[in-house]
């Protein structure tokens, strides 16, 4: 076993004192708790090797997980704005205190580079908790304007005052996504907590330990015991503890569409408030007057960005026909200036994926493209060079001369393989946009702004990027269609977890 850490990669640093990652324990009610079900290993995507062990937490203790999120409710919801500010800048500051030893940590749980652990894992999830320290002391009552009532069987003539609040909804399951393991969990917790929530985190299983470092830090931040719970499992009964408890009233998932209908599902029998953030099959409408040179360093980030693993990307190129030649030789250059390899090497830019059975799921999803017709302009063969006969490797693929019947264009991939559809004028280009089972992020290429902005608005996506993959990190975010449920980032995220109280009286 101790040959095999030292393959992963993995470190000590960042635990809780006395633990190491062989004896990683659950986080449940301000305690470090010994999991009934033992541990499983958590493996490094790069290299194969043991980053440490993960503990496999019994339904009994998800259960008890979130009855102690319920007992610190009453309290939690209670204090004031300020006191909760105070403990989620804290915890930014312990996670930017330690911010190598945590990114070192993703890096080898999740197979980012170094840059992406270190600048869109780590310290993301430092600016949401600073975000949402500042998001705890915004107001949460907003006057409406008085009504003016006759006399009535509902009583006497008068003006009746209005006044709406938001409350926390309650206690929160947080189950968070592999690709991120610091920022996709950031995101719910910071503003769950910033609402006077308390919350249960479910991580995902290949990536967990990160996750109980987050807690490590809010608990030395202050948090009170009960108000942040983490337990985490490689079996599917921990998630669906997570959901079906009685003591939780609002679930919040990130992953895919199929598991997020499920967790719908058991929400509905108990009417559990619902954040969903599923899948992805994001259109790049490329129109004829395009930068083509900007679209291909957009459309470009798919292969490299967490290695195709986010549903943000711009997966389906919808090209127009004039252009459609000369996009599909620049992707192909842009390929040509990619490197695949060990994420902690400078100059990678393209790691591996989550694990052996993602690779072989990617890899069949090509297979699959070759038979329906498409052309593999580049990759379509798992890479090879020094270092790669270890690690969960995939070649960024471009497949080219598809159409929108094909399934490696209308399902979610989910790794670094680009598909491209042609056509021939803008109204069949927004017909095939949209003609899609999901509606999380669009993307269009104009030389023509005005032009860009009037097919933006044609597109069924929760977002749109007009000649960008920017985002700002104020305006709404989620899905249409199959893409998801409700809206969160800035100050939307403290709406999805507060529910609205209205409050009258007689002027």
């Amino acid at each position: 076993m101790s040959d095999r850490l030292a393959q992963g990669g993995g470190q000590t640093r960042g635990q809780t004192p006395g633990q190491t990652p062989q004896d990683q324990r659950l986080f449940i009610g301000g305690e470090w708790v010994e999991p009934d079900g033992g541990h499983y290993e958590v493996i490094n995507p790069a290299t194969e090797g043991v980053v440490g062990l993960a503990p496999e937490a019994s339904r009994e203790q998800v259960h008890a997980a979130a009855g102690a999120a319920r007992e610190a409710f009453d309290s939690w919801s209670r204090t004031t704005p300020e006191e909760r500010a105070t403990v989620l800048d804290r915890a930014a500051s312990i996670m930017q205190r330690d911010f190598a030893a945590y990114a070192e940590l993703a890096q080898a749980e999740s197979g980012a580079t170094t840059g992406t652990a270190r600048g869109m894992q780590v310290a993301v999830s430092v600016a949401r908790f600073r975000r949402y320290a500042k998001g705890a002391l915004e107001p949460v009552e907003a006057a409406l304007p008085p009504q003016i009532n006759e006399a009535g069987p509902m009583g006497k003539a008068g003006v009746v005052g209005a006044l709406t609040v938001r409350q926390p909804v309650g206690v929160v399951t947080c189950i968070t996504s592999y690709n991120n393991p610091w920022a996709n969990p950031a995101g719910k917790v910071a503003p769950a907590l910033a609402m006077g929530n308390t919350v249960v985190v479910k991580p995902a299983p290949q990536d967990p330990l990160s996750v109980y470092r987050m807690a490590a830090a809010l608990e030395e931040a202050g948090a009170p015991p009960g108000v942040v719970n983490v337990v985490s499992g490689a079996r599917p009964e921990v998630g669906e503890a997570a959901v079906d408890s009685r003591d939780v009233d609002m679930v919040s998932f990130t992953g895919s569409t199929s598991v997020g209908q499920r967790i719908a599902e058991v929400c509905g029998r108990d009417m559990k408030r619902q954040l969903m953030e599923l899948g992805g099959k994001g259109a790049a409408l490329v129109l004829d007057d395009a930068d083509l040179d900007s679209a291909v360093a957009g459309i470009g980030t798919t292969y490299a960005f967490y290695s195709g693993q986010i549903c943000t990307a711009p997966t389906r190129v919808i090209a127009h026909r004039a252009i459609y030649d000369e996009l599909i030789e620049k992707l192909k250059g842009y390929i040509g200036f990619m490197k695949v390899g060990d994420p902690r090497e400078k100059g990678t830019i393209v790691g591996p994926v989550i694990s052996a059975a993602h690779r072989d799921r990617i890899e069949s999803y090509v297979e699959l493209g070759r038979k329906e017709g498409a052309r593999v302009v580049a990759g379509g063969e798992r890479p090879a060079g020094p270092g790669l006969d270890r690690g969960f490797y995939v070649a960024p693929t471009l497949l080219a001369d598809c159409t929108n019947d094909m399934r490696v264009v209308r399902e979610e991939i989910f790794g670094p393989v680009v598909v491209v559809v042609p056509f021939e004028d803008e109204e069949e280009g927004i017909a095939l946009a949209n003609d899609s089972d999901y509606g999380l992020l669009d993307y269009v290429w104009s030389g023509d702004v005005a032009r860009a902005f009037r097919v933006a608005r044609r597109l069924r996506a929760g977002g749109v990027g007009v000649n960008t993959i920017g985002r700002n990190m104020e305006a709404p975010f989620g899905g249409f269609k199959k893409s998801g449920v409700g809206r969160d980032v800035g100050s939307y995220a403290l709406h999805a977890y507060s529910e609205l109280q209205s409050i009258v009286w007689p002027g």
